[in-house]
């Protein structure tokens, strides 16, 4: 093939041996030029802009068609859309877009839906002025007076730590940089614990309590994190009784708990750190809620009385293990256990009461679905939130009445213009692979578009640190299904669909299997 005289040519990087050494020895890397962590090389911004310049060159008559798919896109999106409101300590708290404007309004009700809106947090009013802007997380403390919030207007993930008393609408002046998003308060609403990003690596490394009001300089360290392979965040339990320093790695969890009314938060470590255990706590009623992977590669959950927890004769199953379910995630309410469950590759939920029998599976309509519990913060709840989404249908907002199984819609995601979910047809098939192992695929293609190998396909797949890709919607993707194409999710190893046993056939020395099944 022939290159065309009016095309570009090419930018090509110049290589430049450089030494790289490592424990492991010294390797050479022609390209380490191109490393600018601070943003600044000219040389290195030179070949970027070439580089940008060559791609817009090449895609020039494709331009057209890009911007109508923009179009498209953009034309899909609501711009006034809000959340569904849920009620935590007497408010009901949500988010909201206004039209034209790029970030969210964070706001609450007290009592009712029909009182007076209070705006907590108005994200383009915060924005103004900076080249970058995002809200990482935010905290109501007890008395639902102070909000503790973290900002990141750098773009790297360091957090800056602000207060705000939401009486009088007052910014407190402090002001603490470098910092994770996740941040909780204490019983009394007095102080907060929040980790500190080491200045170098930017990884998480120490966590410290800070009084609103007061300098940073004067914060006390609570806890330093020794072991660089977890990743450390501070959280609190359902029930606001315990707060937690959790250290969670890719194969090992490590939590410290301590009274959130204990003025002198004495942290205990529950369990001393092993190789390849995982666990995930909650607590209620004076005992531990327990998911753990502990003689249970798709995990189990246990109770264990507080103060015991070390002792593993003492642990009741709650949840037993078995080899064909994966127990992804659980809610504790006073009055049942929610479990969100993978089986056959779909995630979905399943209720078992505390006391009595009958367990009760949360409905799904399709064959391909992703079913995931949603926000529900009242512990002492008669009814679950939970979302649901799929190929073929947007993300929806339910609620389950928990005592008689009704169910009842409360948002479905809206998608502007022509759409009708009954144009689209999703499946659940399963592929031989290459060893004959039986791999699932989700498919979605429009009604009108024969499955017979004439149409065109686009195949997706990861397969890599036992992250599982669902099946869910996408508005964007209605712009490639109503052009003719075939949309696939090839459920490869080394995800977790089908357990820890298919994570396993598709890592390290098994790492080929990914690349076979997605084939």
């Amino acid at each position: 093939m022939t290159r065309r005289n009016d095309l570009p040519e090419p930018p090509v990087a110049p290589m430049r041996p450089h030494e790289v050494a490592s424990p492991q020895g010294t390797r050479v890397d022609e390209y380490h030029w191109l490393r600018d962590d601070t943003r600044s090389s000219p040389e290195v911004i030179a070949y970027l802009q070439a580089e940008n310049a060559y791609t817009d060159a090449m895609l020039a008559p494709v331009k057209p068609l890009e911007e109508r798919i923009y179009a498209e896109i953009v034309g899909r999106i609501r711009q006034d859309d809000a959340s569904v409101p849920y009620l935590h300590r007497g408010y009901w708290y949500y988010t909201r877009f206004e039209p034209g404007r790029e970030y969210p309004v964070y706001a609450r009700r007290p009592g009712s839906l029909e009182a007076a809106e209070q705006v907590m947090l108005d994200g383009n009013l915060m924005a103004e002025g900076s080249d970058f802007f995002e809200i990482g997380a935010m905290a109501v403390a007890r008395g639902e007076r102070m909000l503790a919030f973290t900002e990141d207007r750098v773009g790297r993930r360091q957090y800056t730590l602000r207060f705000k008393d939401l009486a009088t609408g007052r910014l407190l002046p402090d002001g603490i940089p470098n910092v994770d998003p996740g941040v909780v308060w204490t019983a009394d609403a007095g102080s907060v614990l929040y980790v500190e990003k080491h200045p170098e690596t930017l990884l998480p490394y120490r966590v410290r309590r800070h009084v609103p009001g007061t300098p940073a300089s004067d914060d006390v360290l609570v806890y330093e994190l020794e072991d660089e392979s977890l990743y450390m965040y501070v959280d609190d339990t359902r029930d606001d009784r315990y707060l937690l320093i959790v250290g969670a790695g890719h194969d090992a969890t490590e939590v410290r708990y301590a009274l959130a009314s204990d003025p002198a938060l004495r942290f205990t470590r529950m369990l001393a750190r092993e190789d390849g255990h995982e666990y995930y706590v909650d607590h209620l009623d004076g005992r531990w809620i327990i998911r753990s992977n502990w003689q249970a590669p798709n995990f189990r959950i246990v109770e264990v009385p507080v103060g015991r927890e070390g002792d593993r004769g003492a642990w009741r199953d709650v949840v037993t293990h078995r080899a064909d379910v994966v127990v992804e995630d659980f809610g504790v309410f006073r009055r049942f256990l929610a479990i969100n469950e993978r089986s056959g590759g779909l995630l979905g939920i399943r209720i078992q009461p505390w006391h009595g029998s009958g367990d009760l599976h949360v409905a799904a309509d399709e064959p391909a679905y992703t079913t995931q519990l949603d926000t529900n913060p009242e512990i002492d709840a008669g009814v679950l939130r939970y979302t649901y989404t799929s190929l073929t249908t947007p993300v929806s907002t339910w609620e389950l009445d928990v005592a008689t199984g009704e169910r009842k819609l409360l948002k479905r995601e809206p998608v502007l213009g022509p759409f009708d979910p009954a144009d689209y047809v999703t499946e659940y098939r399963w592929a031989g692979a290459r060893d004959g192992t039986l791999v699932p695929v989700s498919l979605v293609r429009h009604r009108r578009v024969a499955r017979d190998g004439t149409a065109p396909l686009l195949q997706y797949g990861y397969g890599a640190y036992g992250l599982s890709m669902d099946p869910s919607f996408s508005t964007a993707r209605l712009s490639l299904l109503d052009r003719g194409f075939v949309f696939a999710i090839a459920h490869v190893r080394g995800g977790q669909e089908l357990g820890r046993s298919w994570y396993d056939a598709g890592k390290l020395q098994h790492k080929h299997n990914s690349f076979t099944d997605f084939i």
